[in-house]
């Protein structure tokens, strides 16, 4: 399996309507925070999340979080 490639250090914020999404946890996608399907081949697959009402989340940029798909701080470790 491939390490993640991270997309940006720094959460992405983003507003959700209701509905099923799929993360990018690869850090390939050209849609990010979403999964695009640029994982094929890389060991790694998206997250599924569901999200019950209209929300704002910080999704994680680093793909190196703890809590998958939201940020949970460890960009800050990432030289």
């Amino acid at each position: 399996m491939m390490d993640p490639i991270v997309a940006q250090k720094t959460p992405i914020q983003v507003e959700l309507e209701p509905g099923e999404y799929w993360w990018c946890a690869c850090g390939r996608s050209k849609s990010q925070p979403f999964c695009d399907g640029s994982h094929d081949g890389t060991g790694i697959t998206p997250v599924r999340m569901e999200i019950a009402e209209k929300s704002s989340v910080y999704l994680c940029g680093c793909k190196y979080t703890a809590t998958p798909p939201f940020c949970d701080g460890a960009h800050q470790l990432i030289d």
